[in-house]
């Protein structure tokens, strides 16, 4: 006859076993180290986004100092922008600009926060673009949403979005028109 040893002893048993700690691991740790991937990631994707929109802004200004980008349209301006920047997806629908003369004699900064594309309209805002005159000290202010790349992740949380889910980078520069 076989006998069974008592309920707390088998208990103990297996509670002592040891095959399976690498799947409790697993299943503990494996979101964490993925969340941190994605956010990592997403930060990259952020952080070169808003290095290329810098770029190709100060390439465009460059453009435009050296009289190159002629004429000076609202539309000429943005497409060299977007030619530059070149990781920005769907550029011409993502960026607006804005280019205004500055006062050498107040030096009044900019009265409201960026314009950026609202998706969520049909017709976007309309930017003041004032290629001013000789002399004249220009600031251009551009702005282009995006879409988060893992929405779900801990930095797109924490990200100020639109209506639509998007963020925003917004960049500006300034220059001096020659006479």
């Amino acid at each position: 006859m076989i006998r069974l040893p008592s309920l707390p002893r088998r208990l103990q048993r297996r509670w002592r076993r040891e095959d399976g700690n690498a799947t409790i691991e697993f299943v503990l740790l494996f979101p964490a180290f993925m969340t941190l991937f994605l956010v990592v990631f997403e930060t990259g994707l952020l952080l070169t986004r808003g290095v290329m929109l810098d770029r190709g802004v100060d390439v465009a200004m460059r453009e435009l100092r050296l009289g190159t980008l002629d004429p000076m349209t609202h539309d000429g301006l943005k497409d060299e922008i977007c030619e530059q920047s070149v990781i920005i997806p769907d550029c011409n629908n993502a960026v607006l600009v804005e280019l205004r003369p500055i006062s050498k004699t107040t030096w009044e900064p900019l009265t409201h926060s960026a314009t950026c594309v609202d998706r969520t309209e049909e017709v976007q805002p309309v930017l003041d673009f004032v290629t001013g005159a000789s002399n004249e000290m220009m600031l251009v202010r551009v702005c282009a949403v995006f879409d988060p790349f893992f929405p779900t992740t801990g930095l797109a949380a924490s990200i100020k979005l639109d209506n639509s889910g998007a963020y925003a980078l917004v960049t500006t520069s300034a220059y001096v028109n020659e006479p």
